[in-house]
């Protein structure tokens, strides 16, 4: 069985998601009491916010790479960053080991284009809806990513570092969202990127009228078929 190395704990939460999801797909594939052989280098998520809210990302880099070196050494044979943010500095990350990078923009992409759909709405923090960076991966696939208006990206962004990093899910910030994503589809979205590991645990798939994409079930599949390769 390959190992899965993970750098996590952006935020914990959704970290946890990976780990109980890829132990669950690897128990279905292989059945028995057969678990996921994972290599997980978890960080402090004040430092990551530090970074990003300075959009830092040499920073980032410094804190990231080193990670991810360590990981390759200890045996992984691929590298999953478990967050959509830390993506910035995801060719950074590759180029400094032997060992794939299974990118969860380039998963998603991959999603979307299964599901036939050429314009979504991309939600997340403000780094990932305002960067290239995630939305080039979409771009190479013949998809267009629109996002929100302005305020409505500090309200994201502040959810997410202010109430979901923290474990925090209110009924309140959901109906918000979901006026956020009725406005993106009035404006031509067919399908939502949930971009942010957190998002889906707060919308689910019946609370939208368009289908949804949740990066951390999409890039946990990514990662079972390089296993399972």
């Amino acid at each position: 069985m390959k190992t899965i190395g993970i750098i996590g704990g952006f935020t914990w939460l959704s970290t946890i998601d990976y780990y109980r999801l890829l132990n669950q797909a690897i128990n279905k594939a292989y059945g028995g009491v057969n678990s996921a052989q994972i290599i997980l280098h978890s960080v402090n998520f004040e430092d990551i916010k530090r970074f990003a809210e300075t959009y830092d990302w040499l920073g980032l880099a410094a804190m990231i790479v080193p990670a991810a070196v360590k990981i390759e050494q200890s045996g992984a044979d691929c590298i999953v960053l478990a967050a959509n943010t830390p993506h910035k500095i995801a060719d950074e990350v590759q180029q400094a080991v032997n060992i794939p990078l299974i990118h969860i923009g380039e998963a998603t992409a991959n999603a979307i284009v299964a599901k036939g759909l050429k314009t979504v709405a991309l939600l997340g923090t403000k780094y990932t809806m305002q960067l290239d960076f995630y939305k080039n991966k979409l771009a190479e696939k013949n998809i267009t990513a629109i996002i929100p208006n302005d305020d409505d990206i500090e309200f994201i962004n502040n959810s997410v570092f202010k109430e979901m990093g923290k474990g925090i899910f209110l009924p309140s910030t959901k109906k918000r969202y979901l006026e956020i994503i009725n406005k993106l589809i009035d404006e031509g979205a067919e399908g939502i990127i949930l971009g942010c590991t957190e998002i889906p645990i707060l919308i689910k798939p019946e609370d939208c009228v368009v289908p949804t994409f949740d990066t951390t079930a999409i890039h946990v599949e990514a990662i079972m078929n390089f296993v399972l390769s």
